[in-house]
């Protein structure tokens, strides 16, 4: 089994025709990110195989040279947005330094996280501007099919949109951590002190895999 099998399920259906038809307008009229051909970037970081935990966030970074198809990942170059140095903070606080205190993230992609959004792409300065697409559906149906194809993943789950997806996976079979976004608007309701890196990596440590290396 393969994101491969995934994706073919998916391009049946009328939704995703729908949704791949109003991104390619998007991207033709307005200024869209990421950039087209890296949509989709993070199932290419983290084959299907490989997977351990998933981070879902809200929707991608919507400032120029931000978005880079990774949830809070940013290209090396950029300074890190605030959702970003909160994550660094709570690591730091959590476990140590980060590997990644640059916000590129690829080295989690690479070690196992799928760094995926709700909605994956969005008009520039206009967050959330794809939220009716169609991507949710996308999204709800890649949870039931990792959590159905899948065993033992851990799911991190920030903010509202996130959580919305807790009800579809199957919790006799999988590991939840949920909680608030990590932007400024409300990260100190409870995503600092979450620890869900440390959580994380004790999970993943009983079941005998690979910790990641935040």
């Amino acid at each position: 089994m393969t994101w491969e099998n995934f994706f073919k399920e998916e391009e049946n259906k009328e939704y995703y025709k729908s949704l791949m038809n109003e991104v390619n307008k998007a991207y033709k009229k307005s200024i869209v990110f990421p950039a087209k051909d890296k949509i989709f970037y993070a199932f290419e970081l983290t084959p299907l195989e490989n997977l351990k935990v998933v981070i879902l966030g809200q929707d991608p970074y919507h400032g120029i040279n931000q978005a880079q198809g990774l949830a809070f990942s940013t290209p090396k170059n950029i300074i890190n947005p605030p959702s970003m140095k909160n994550i660094l903070k709570e690591i730091n606080d959590d476990i140590g330094n980060s590997v990644c205190e640059d916000g590129d993230l690829n080295s989690w992609a690479k070690d196992g996280v799928l760094l995926i959004n709700a909605i994956l792409t969005v008009q520039e300065a206009k967050p959330k501007s794809h939220h009716k697409l169609g991507w949710e559906i996308f999204t709800d149906n890649l949870i039931k099919f990792i959590s159905i194809n899948c065993k033992d993943i851990v799911f991190i789950l920030w903010g509202s949109s996130a959580i919305k997806k807790e009800k579809i996976i199957d919790k006799t079979k999988h590991h939840i951590l949920s909680g608030v976004h990590p932007s400024p608007l409300s990260a100190y309701r409870g995503f600092f002190g979450s620890k869900h890196f440390s959580k994380t990596n004790k999970i993943l440590k009983g079941l005998g895999k690979k910790e990641i290396i935040w």
